[in-house]
């Protein structure tokens, strides 16, 4: 602006020094999306290293709270992680700036106020709406001459022609150095707050024994699983109760990126050598080393379901096998949909599932296949319906892994096998005694333990005399549950009959399926899979 020589001078020469700084000195952008953490941060480092004044940026975008899957909790988490993440880069010489509003629209008044040279992120997978506004990102960056840096996130590959190569690459990854937060001699500074989401209108649901947020916090998760909790992993995790005190209770961290992939590989693998040399110094030495090699392939695992959301970040939207999808003809029916969220489906052990989750935001893997095998084979729900149900119920939903498990347990990937699971077999096998169907389905609490699996078998004098009737206390049985899982099973595997279904499970099983070496199996159906009830 033109002052004129008449104005006060001292201004004119702010003002001008201002803009010369502008000028001259523009910064570097750290954008923090799933990478919320300090450590083994590469864009943190490079900017660093720049000489540039940095802005570390955290970018609370509304419009995701409209999504389908998307719910309050995964925002408050963040939110909750990056304020953490902002206490851990001030001790470094940093600030995060909170932003509110469209990533474009924020980037682009940054850049007005004081020009960008660079945009430094982590690439990010996930769903197809995060991939449509980083296309938008990309056309604004390049439309305005700014280079956007993308380093790599967790093992995931981007570009890659083959998936043959996908372990070497990841492999590779896993062992590159960690790095400790990087210190900042100049960064610009941040003086306004740290929004709420209830100046949006949303209120996050409480969720009982939520975690610690933060990178300190999921370093010292990290730390007491591979040293105090993890011995029993192995056999732990598919409990549903067993799991919460023995399993990693690492992916929330994992999908907040409060903790890097190669951090848990490498101390992980640590831990295992120290107690090979050690077996002396530990108790169950043996166990261990089972238990934490499991946990290590699981990691792997991950990744590997991650990168085929990143080869097609439309999983989300479309089966990975439209042509099976078409063929189930799955329609949504509201009142099962409903019983089956709400945990009233008069099956007893899935109910306490349903509810768990609703009521902390997490439950053990094998827990979330049989709800989702539930809904797809037994209640015959559609896929999507389920699937976004489901994300947003989990605090550590990770789109990658989310919608690859979808595509799987609801049959419509034509290469996996159909695992329709026994709800009364799993309620046996993992709760014997009822104790867990007891704590979440209060309604049957006092219900003997012969009878807790299958309460509608109660006679009914002693349903009177436990004031628990079966149909009105507790809901009967939704359906038969034998009968209607193999019905189910049976259409599933009629729906991957026809040559358009088997030609497009040959080329998912070439973009998709995993280059380890297969288990022998029994024989199985026309694709190769072998049916198997759980």
């Amino acid at each position: 602006p033109k002052l004129g020589l008449h104005q006060n001078k001292r201004l004119e020469t702010e003002v001008y020094t201002t803009v010369i700084d502008s000028w001259y000195m523009p910064v570097d952008v750290v954008w923090f999306k799933k990478d919320l953490r300090a450590r083994d941060h590469a864009p943190l480092v490079s900017a660093s290293l720049s000489g540039r004044p940095v802005i570390c940026l955290f970018v609370l975008e509304p419009e995701r709270l409209e999504l389908v899957d998307t719910d309050p909790i995964h925002i408050q988490w963040e939110l909750d992680c990056a304020t953490e993440l902002s206490t851990t880069l001030r001790d470094s010489g940093a600030d995060l700036h909170f932003a509110v509003g469209d990533a474009v629209s924020i980037l682009e008044e940054l850049n007005r106020s004081h020009g960008i040279e660079r945009l430094l992120s982590h690439e990010e997978t996930g769903n197809s709406w995060s991939f449509e506004r980083d296309r938008r990102v990309l056309k604004w960056s390049i439309d305005k001459g700014i280079e956007w840096l993308e380093w790599p996130h967790n093992g995931v590959v981007r570009r890659l022609k083959s998936r043959d190569d996908w372990k070497r690459h990841r492999d590779k990854r896993m062992r590159e150095a960690l790095s400790d937060p990087p210190f900042f001699a100049n960064s610009i500074p941040f003086n306004g707050p740290i929004p709420s989401l209830g100046e949006f209108g949303f209120h996050p649901r409480e969720l009982l024994m939520r975690p610690e947020p933060g990178e300190s916090a999921a370093i010292r998760k990290l730390h007491s699983f591979l040293n105090q909790r993890g011995r029993e992993y192995r056999w732990a995790i598919s409990s549903p109760t067993l799991s919460v005190d023995h399993g990693s209770g690492l992916s929330p961290y994992f999908s907040s990126g409060s903790l890097s992939m190669k951090r848990a590989v490498q101390e992980t693998s640590s831990r295992i050598e120290w107690i090979r040399e050690n077996r002396s110094m530990v108790n169950g030495p043996g166990d261990w080393i089972k238990s934490l090699s499991s946990f290590r392939k699981r990691l792997a695992w991950r990744c590997h379901f991650i990168q085929k959301m990143e080869m097609e970040p439309n999983l989300d939207m479309v089966a990975q096998n439209p042509a099976i999808d078409m063929n189930l003809e799955r329609e949504l029916d509201n009142a099962r949909f409903d019983r089956w969220r709400m945990g009233n489906t008069g099956w007893p052990f899935l109910d306490a599932c349903m509810r768990q989750l609703r009521s902390t935001g997490w439950i053990n893997f094998r827990m979330r296949a049989m709800i989702m095998s539930a809904a797809s084979y037994n209640l015959w729900l559609p896929w999507k319906d389920t699937g976004n149900y489901l994300a947003r119920q989990f605090l550590d939903y990770e789109p990658g892994i989310h919608w690859s498990q979808i595509g799987m347990q609801s049959g419509t990937t034509g290469i996996n096998t159909i695992r329709a699971y026994s709800m009364t077999k799993q309620g046996r096998d993992q709760d014997p005694e009822g104790e867990y169907i007891r704590k979440w389905v209060p309604e049957l609490s006092m219900v003997p333990t012969k009878f807790i699996h299958e309460p509608w078998r109660m006679p009914e004098p002693l349903q009177r005399d436990l004031s628990c009737i079966i149909g009105k206390s507790y809901p009967s049985p939704i359906l038969d549950e034998v009968e209607s899982r193999k019905s189910g099973v049976s259409r599933s595997y009629a729906a991957r009959r026809g040559e358009e279904a088997r030609a497009i499970s040959k080329r998912v099983l070439q973009l998709h399926g995993s280059r380890s070496k297969p288990r022998r199996r029994g024989r199985g159906d026309s694709n190769g899979v072998q049916k198997k009830l759980f």
